[in-house]
């Protein structure tokens, strides 16, 4: 079946960086489009990032451009947000999705933008 681990979040300053990790299994990885998705406290999960299926173009948020990355290791089935220049605001649990299973989600990982 699917599944979707997050992993990588934690405490961090403002200004920090962190890389969050999605290990993707029970569908074919390497033809899936991807996303990342976040919600942060009291507010709607909201969508940060994707990245294409095939040729892996990226696309981000407005609240986000210039500051994460998204990327993918095919041979890992592993999805990737490199996340810099962290502030408060970024301060949410954050999932991975793959679209094409529309109501699934995995447990998410916290990450904490605090000084």
């Amino acid at each position: 079946q699917v599944q979707l681990v997050e992993s990588g979040g934690g405490l961090v300053q403002p200004g920090g960086s962190l890389t969050l990790s999605c290990a993707a299994s029970g569908f074919d990885f390497n033809v899936a489009g991807m996303s990342w998705y976040r919600q942060r406290p009291r507010k709607e999960r909201e969508w940060v990032s994707s990245i294409g299926a095939i040729v892996g173009k990226t696309y981000y948020s407005q609240s986000v451009k210039g500051r994460f990355t998204i990327s993918r290791d095919k041979a890992k089935n592993t999805l990737y947000l490199q996340m810099n220049n962290l502030k408060p605001d970024d301060t949410a649990v954050y999932y991975c999705h793959n679209p094409t299973y529309s109501d699934f989600w995995g447990p998410g990982t916290q990450v904490i933008v605090s000084s």
